[in-house]
C-alpha cells in the first residue's frame, strides 16, 4: 500500500484539507462503503464515499492530520472480511468548504479503469440464524443476505456495482427494506441484493414440498446461486442410481451437501484444517475420507474413498435440511457434458427428464457459476476447480504486466486476462468439447472484458491444432501466440508464488501438445516465462488409437508391455491383453509396430499400470484409473520402490520406463497384491522425480521446482513427491490458487504471452 500525507511543517489547524483516498483491490459487493460510513462516523468526520469502476474512492475534510490518520489505521485493521485492499493511496489538497456531513454518494463511470469483482458468498451464520427464527421477519425467507454474504458474480451485469447493474434491478425494495439500505447502524446498510418475503424473490413452490419429495426419493432440480442443482437423499441408494441412470453418469463420484459440520464431522474424517476450508465463506466442495465405521452408500463415490463434502451457502440451501435428509447428492443441474443450466425456461426443457419436480425463482442468474472443489495439503487449501466463492477474484502479480487473454485448453477449460498487477481467470468452464460449452466460454469472456475493459494486446493458445479453444482464438482479430502446454503448466505455478525464474518445472498430466508434433505428458523443464528447455521426457511409446488411449486404459498398458517385452508380452497372460484380442490383434499390433503418433504421458503410464496390476482397464471418467489407482496404493505400507532407468548420453534425457512395467508385470505375475504394486509404482515415480531433478540441479545450479500438471493432483504422489525433493535441499512450490491440472493453463499462457509483449 502506498500512503501520502501533507508533512508536519505544512500543518496549520486553520486551514481545512480534503483527503482523497482510493482503495483498488476486492471492495465493491463486500459492505466496504457502509463500513466506511459507520468509521466516519465514529471518527465525527464529514465527507463521502462511492464506487467507481476502478474501486472505492473516500473524501475526507479535516483541519488536521489526526483524525484521517486514524480512521486510515481503522479503515485497515478492520476492513470486511471478504475485502482485499490490494492498493491504498491518499492525496491532500486544501479546500475552502468542509462537508457538513458523511454520505454514500451515486457511482460514477470513470474510463480505462477496472475493479475487482467479489466472488460469490456464502450465507453468513446471522442470515442464516434470521431464517431460523420464527420471531424474524426473514423466518424461511430463501434469499436473505446482508453486506457480508450473498450473491455477487452471478448476479452483477455491469460495474459499478450497484443495485441497479444487478439482476436485482427488477426488485423494488419495499419501505422495509429501504430503511435497512439506508442506515449506516444496520448491517444490510447498502446491501444491493438486499430482500425479504415482501419485496424479493420468490420460489415457484415451496421448500417444505421440495423437502416432502427429497424424503419420498424424488430427484428435485432446484436453482442455486450459479446455475441449477440435482439434489437427492445421499443415504438412498436407490435413488442416487436413480440419478446416474438418468443423468448418464455411470462412475463418476456426486459431491453431498451436508446439513451443518457437525453431520460432516459425523460420516467424514474432519481436520481442522479441513473443517476451516468447509466453513469458509467461499464454501467449496472439499474431499475428506469416511471416518472409520460410517457407511454411505457406494453409489455415491463409485469406490473412491474421498467424498466431495460441502456446507449449505444459501439460505434455500439451510431450508431444504428442515425436516428431511442430512445429506444430500447435490451435483450441477445439466446434461452431461453441457454446461449448468441458469435458465427456468431450460431448466424444464433440459432437465424434466432427470428432475421430478423442478424449483425455480424469480431472480435471473447472469453468469454460470458451478462449485468449486478443494482440499488440503500442508495445512493450505489447494484447488482442484476454481469456480464459486473464489472466481473472479484476481491474482496479484510480481509486476504490472501488459493486457492479454489466454484462451486456456480444451479440458476443464479456464481463460484468463491480464490486467496491471493482476491475472484474472475466468471461472470453470468446462471440457470444450460442444457448441454450448463454446457457447459458454464466449458469453463469460465477453462479460469479464466488459467488466475489466480488456483489450488483449495478443491472445495466448495452446500450440494443438484441433483444441476449440485454439480455434476460436486463431478466429479472433488481432496478434496470437501459441504457447506449449506443459511450459503454460510450470508458468501457472510460477505466477501465484510470484516466482520470475528460471525454474525446474516437473509438468506432469495426461495430454500435451508436443514442440515436436508428439504428445507429451512426463516433462521435466528449465524454464522462465519467455521460454524453456526441456531437460528430461518420460520415454516415448506409441499411442494406440489416438484418444481411444486415454479412455481405454488397456490399451496403453499393451503398448507400455509390448516396449518392454516386445510380442512376448502376449504370453503374459494379463487382463489387458485379453481386450487386445478382442480388438483384432492383426489391426493393434500395426499400431504399435509402426505407430503413427508417440506419447511421454505420465497420465497414460498411470493407466497402464492400473490394467497391468488390475485396477482398472478403462477411465469411466477422466483419471478414474489414476485416481483408483492412487485408493489401492494408500493400502499399502511398504517401502519397495519401482525405479526407472536415466539415459544421460543426449539432451533432451530419456527416462527409461521399461523397468517399471516389467517389475510391475513379473510381481502381478508372482501373485503380488494390487496394493502393494500401486504402492511401489507411486513411490518409484517420486523417486525418480528427485533423482531427475537432482542431476538438473547439477547442470543447471537451480534449486526452485515447481510441481504442476493433473498429475500432482494425487495426494499420494505429491506428499512422497514433496517430501524427497525437500530433503534433497529443494525449494519446492505448489499450487494454491488455481489447479494443478489443466484449469490452471489460462494463468501460465497468459504470462507467458504479458512476457512475449514485453520483449
Amino acid at each position: 500500500m502506498q500512503v501520502w500525507f501533507r508533512n508536519g511543517s505544512e500543518h496549520n489547524e486553520a486551514r481545512v484539507f480534503r483527503h482523497r483516498i482510493v482503495l483498488e483491490g476486492i471492495v465493491q459487493g463486500v459492505g466496504f462503503r457502509p463500513f466506511v460510513r459507520q468509521l466516519a462516523d465514529r471518527f465525527g468526520l464529514a465527507g463521502t464515499v462511492f464506487n467507481d469502476s476502478g474501486g472505492v474512492v473516500i473524501e475526507i475534510d479535516s483541519a488536521d492530520d489526526d483524525q484521517p490518520r486514524m480512521f486510515l489505521d481503522a479503515l485497515r485493521a478492520e476492513a470486511p472480511s471478504a475485502s482485499c485492499i490490494e492498493r491504498l493511496t491518499v492525496e491532500g489538497r486544501e479546500c475552502e468548504i468542509a462537508r457538513a456531513h458523511f454520505t454514500i454518494a451515486p457511482s460514477p463511470p470513470r474510463e480505462n479503469s477496472f475493479t475487482l469483482t467479489s466472488p460469490d458468498l456464502g450465507t453468513c451464520a446471522a442470515c442464516a440464524a434470521e431464517i431460523r427464527d420464527p420471531a424474524d421477519r426473514r423466518f424461511g425467507y430463501p434469499f436473505n443476505n446482508c453486506t457480508n454474504c450473498g450473491p455477487r458474480y452471478s448476479i452483477t451485469i455491469l460495474t459499478p456495482y450497484d443495485r441497479a447493474t444487478t439482476t436485482m434491478a427488477k426488485f423494488e425494495m419495499c419501505a422495509a427494506c429501504a430503511l435497512e439500505y439506508k442506515d449506516p447502524a444496520n448491517r444490510r446498510f447498502h446491501t444491493e441484493p438486499i430482500a425479504c418475503p415482501v419485496c424479493g424473490p420468490r420460489l415457484s413452490f415451496s421448500v417444505e414440498e421440495a423437502v416432502a419429495a427429497i424424503a419420498r426419493g424424488e430427484i428435485v432440480a432446484v436453482k442455486g446461486l450459479g446455475g441449477f442443482q440435482l439434489a437427492c437423499d445421499a443415504r438412498n441408494a436407490g435413488a442416487v442410481q436413480e440419478l446416474r441412470r438418468r443423468k448418464r453418469r455411470n462412475r463418476k463420484p456426486f459431491a453431498v451437501m451436508v446439513k451443518d459440520v457437525e453431520t460432516a464431522c459425523y460420516y467424514f474424517a474432519v481436520s481442522e484444517d479441513d473443517r476451516r476450508l468447509l466453513t469458509d465463506r467461499a464454501a467449496p466442495i472439499v474431499l475428506l475420507p469416511l471416518r472409520n465405521g460410517s457407511l454411505f452408500p457406494g453409489e455415491v463415490s463409485s469406490g473412491l474413498p474421498h467424498f466431495g463434502v460441502m456446507l449449505p451457502y444459501t439460505p434455500l440451501h439451510h431450508l431444504l435440511f428442515h425436516g428431511g435428509p442430512d445429506c444430500l447428492v447435490m451435483t450441477s443441474g445439466n446434461l452431461s457434458e453441457e454446461p449448468i443450466v441458469i435458465e427456468n425456461g431450460d431448466a424444464e426443457a433440459k432437465l424434466a427428464s432427470i428432475a421430478d419436480r423442478i424449483l425455480t425463482h424469480n431472480r435471473d442468474i447472469f453468469m454460470r457459476v458451478d462449485d468449486s472443489i478443494a482440499r488440503t495439503f500442508e495445512g493450505t487449501p489447494r484447488l482442484l476447480r476454481r469456480a464459486r466463492g473464489y472466481a473472479p477474484k484476481a491474482i496479484r502479480l510480481a509486476h504490472a504486466v501488459p493486457d492479454v487473454l489466454a484462451a486456456g485448453g480444451e479440458l476443464k477449460n479456464t481463460f484468463c486476462i491480464t490486467r496491471g498487477n493482476y491475472a484474472i481467470p475466468s471461472q470453470h468452464i468446462g471440457d470444450l468439447e460442444n457448441y454450448e460449452t463454446l457457447q459458454f466460454f464466449q458469453e463469460t469472456w465477453q462479460n469479464l472484458r466488459q467488466v475489466y475493459q480488456a483489450e488483449p494486446g495478443v491472445i495466448a493458445h495452446d500450440l494443438h491444432p484441433d483444441y476449440l479453444s485454439t480455434r476460436w482464438a486463431l478466429s479472433q482479430p488481432g496478434p496470437k501466440l501459441g504457447v506449449q502446454h506443459h511450459h503454460a503448466h510450470v508458468a501457472s505455478c510460477m505466477a501465484e508464488n510470484r516466482i520470475r525464474g528460471p525454474v525446474i518445472g516437473v509438468a506432469f498430466d495426461g495430454t500435451g501438445y508436443g514442440t515436436d508434433g508428439q504428445i507429451w505428458g512426463g516433462e521435466f523443464l528449465v524454464c522462465d516465462y519467455k521460454g524453456f528447455e526441456r531437460r528430461a521426457h518420460l520415454r516415448y511409446v506409441p499411442l494406440p488409437g489416438g484418444d481411444k488411449a486415454a479412455k481405454q486404459g488397456w490399451r496403453m498398458a499393451a503398448s507400455h508391455l509390448f516396449d518392454a517385452f516386445g510380442e512376448e508380452f502376449r504370453d503374459l497372460d494379463l487382463d489387458c491383453w485379453r481386450h487386445v484380442r478382442l480388438a483384432d490383434w492383426e489391426i493393434f499390433g500395426t499400431a504399435l509396430v509402426r505407430p503413427s503418433l508417440w506419447t511421454s504421458s505420465c497420465g497414460r503410464l498411470f493407466d497402464s499400470v492400473a490394467a497391468i496390476c488390475g485396477v482398472s482397464l478403462e477411465n469411466g471418467y477422466e483419471a478414474e484409473s489414476a485416481m483408483l489407482l492412487e485408493t489401492a496404493a494408500a493400502e499399502d505400507s511398504g517401502v519397495d520402490r519401482y525405479m526407472a532407468d536415466i539415459d544421460f548420453k543426449s539432451m533432451p534425457w530419456t527416462i527409461d520406463t521399461r523397468p517399471v512395467i516389467r517389475r510391475a508385470a513379473a510381481d502381478v505375475k508372482a501373485g503380488r497384491a494390487a496394493p502393494q504394486i500401486a504402492g511401489a509404482f507411486h513411490r518409484g515415480v517420486a523417486q525418480t522425480i528427485d533423482a531427475v531433478c537432482r542431476a538438473i540441479r547439477e547442470r543447471d545450479s537451480l534449486k526452485e521446482v515447481c510441481l504442476s500438471g493433473g498429475t500432482f493432483q494425487n495426494w499420494t504422489l505429491l506428499h512422497e513427491t514433496v517430501g524427497l525433493l525437500r530433503g534433497s535441499g529443494f525449494e519446492v512450490r505448489l499450487h494454491s490458487q488455481v489447479p494443478p491440472g489443466d484449469g490452471g493453463l489460462s494463468l501460465g499462457q497468459a504470462v507467458i504471452a504479458a512476457a512475449f509483449l514485453e520483449r
